[in-house]
């Protein structure tokens, strides 16, 4: 435990929160209350934070590629067809043997299978085909030793993620993100090292050196900066949907100044572990993988008694309160089974 970063694993566990929140909160049909549109839109930014983790801890890649590629589809193509296989059974089987339920057929079409890579059954598995693709990309890139020309191009992915937005998302599978993906995960790991140059005194603005105390204060005006941005020019973006909503200016810098300041300002801080939120950051897989699955599980159950979830706060609480239980409780026993926590023994490649 004392070898991991109880600042991001935090960062992580406060991500994870919030995404089944925002899951609980939609099936229990409380979106449009007020309390949860201002939390929605102050943490907006969170979903990009995993892309801002894997660069910033990002050391490239050194070896073979083919092995390089082999190893990303053990730790994510391959937790994301488990996942998504078991999403989907648990999603058809309720829909197809409960009568009550069959009007949903109505309301799915075949190109979702090439157009998005949600599935049916668990739809967040978008995040780890996504993830997926970006270090397919950016492994590419450092293997052919591109990463100078391409850290250029990278502040142009922006642009591109807002004309394909414009364009309708052309893209299939939802690659449509992968571009604001990559420049997050660069953004990560020019953060990273700004902090190491700014550590060893390598980091110079006139003649002084810039050490730690100027990287906290620099965290410090980013937050700043995102609050009144925020406030005065607030944009989201939706990572998911590759949804540009609002400002798009306001959603691009303001993701940058808050990924950049809290991460900034929190290392630079005596780092605690949180007992609850940090082992949630330090088993984010599991609790990612499969809360949704139990959300469809608890909705079908109570549709086909006749129970409807629409304005229940105390079935919100409820259901969080399940998943949490029941994620916890399994954590030991998904990590166990390598193909779907995605925990397979490391290898001689740094990634």
């Amino acid at each position: 435990m004392k070898k991991r970063n109880h600042t991001f694993d935090l960062l992580c566990g406060l991500c994870i929160l919030r995404m089944i929140m925002l899951h609980t909160v939609s099936t229990c049909g409380l979106r449009g209350e007020f309390w949860f549109g201002k939390l929605m839109a102050w943490t907006f930014f969170f979903m990009s934070f995993f892309f801002f983790k894997a660069g910033y801890f990002n050391k490239g890649v050194v070896g073979n590629y083919r092995l390089y590629v082999k190893d990303r589809v053990k730790r994510l193509l391959v937790p994301y067809l488990v996942w998504g296989g078991i999403g989907s059974v648990v999603f058809f089987g309720f829909i197809c043997t409960v009568p009550a339920l069959k009007p949903v057929f109505n309301g799915l079409h075949w190109e979702h299978l090439y157009r998005q890579s949600h599935f049916w059954g668990n739809p967040p598995c978008w995040f780890l085909f996504s993830f997926f693709t970006a270090y397919l990309v950016i492994g590419g890139v450092n293997v052919l030793r591109l990463q100078k020309p391409f850290a250029v191009l990278v502040w142009t992915f922006p642009f591109v993620s807002y004309w394909l937005a414009k364009a309708g998302n052309p893209l299939w599978l939802s690659l449509n993100n992968v571009f604001m993906g990559i420049f997050f995960f660069y953004l990560g790991h020019w953060w990273r090292r700004l902090q190491n140059a700014a550590e060893l005194g390598c980091l110079h603005i006139g003649r002084p050196a810039v050490g730690r105390g100027g990287l906290i204060v620099l965290s410090v005006l980013l937050i700043l900066v995102f609050v009144v941005g925020n406030r005065l020019n607030h944009g989201e973006y939706d990572m998911s949907l590759n949804k540009w909503v609002q400002h798009p200016w306001g959603a691009g810098i303001n993701s940058v100044c808050a990924l950049v300041g809290i991460s900034g300002l929190l290392l630079s801080l005596p780092q605690r572990r949180v007992p609850i939120v940090n082992f949630i950051g330090e088993h984010s897989m599991v609790f990612f993988v499969l809360h949704y699955p139990l959300i469809h599980l608890y909705k079908y159950v109570h549709q086909a008694f006749g129970h409807g979830l629409r304005g229940h706060y105390d079935d919100f609480i409820l259901l969080t309160v399940i998943i949490l239980c029941i994620c916890a409780w399994l954590v030991p026993c998904i990590e166990r089974v390598p193909w779907m926590s995605g925990r397979w023994r490391p290898k001689n490649l740094r990634t």
